[in-house]
């Protein structure tokens, strides 16, 4: 009787196993196989990359802060380096003093391996209480510089500023605005 028992249990332990491998562990070699087909085919089929509600948050040194969301994004490559094409699309720079610099674009392009962004269709940039819009924006993270460019009106406190470009050193904190045609003049307008 004993010796029956313990031939059920053996069968049953042989079961489970085979039952625990089919569940388990040929289904991780079937999504392994899996991952690599979609590899092969984002280059074919680009439309197997869109995310919604993409969301990249960044430390670009121990004080400040890059925050970048869109709606819906699209990841490709470029000589090898993930680049998404983002829509709709919102990134925040926080400086040390928590006080952020908010961008808005209707589309970007964020290269994440070296965080630069391009922001272009009606871009705007909030800080305090003065509001830059133009047509494109570059983010240079190696250089801490902003370029905003193509378009560009600034209404702050003092006055509105129309110019074709504002350059922004964030760690330095030097603004410049000039134009593309050194023939042609900032127009600057103060309020009262």
């Amino acid at each position: 009787m004993k010796k029956v028992i313990k031939l059920i249990l053996f069968l049953l332990l042989i079961i489970i196993s085979i039952i625990f491998y089919k569940i388990y562990l040929s289904e991780n070699t079937k999504s392994k196989i899996e991952v690599d087909i979609s590899e092969e085919g984002q280059a074919a089929n680009p439309e197997n990359n869109l995310i919604k509600n993409l969301k990249y948050e960044v430390k670009l040194n121990k004080n400040n802060q890059y925050v970048i969301t869109s709606d819906l994004s699209e990841i490709t490559y470029e000589d090898g380096k993930e680049v998404v094409k983002m829509q709709k699309v919102i990134a925040i720079l926080l400086n040390q003093k928590k006080i952020p610099l908010i961008i808005t674009s209707e589309l970007a392009t964020y290269n994440n391996f070296n965080y630069n962004t391009k922001f272009s269709q009606n871009v705007r940039v909030e800080y305090l209480n003065n509001i830059i819009l133009s047509d494109k924006l570059e983010f240079d993270y190696n250089n801490s510089l902003i370029t905003i460019y193509e378009n560009v009106e600034y209404d702050g406190i003092q006055g509105n500023i129309i110019a074709d470009n504002i350059k922004i050193d964030l760690f330095t904190k030097k603004i410049e605005i000039y134009m593309s045609n050194i023939n042609n003049n900032v127009e600057v307008t103060t309020k009262k």
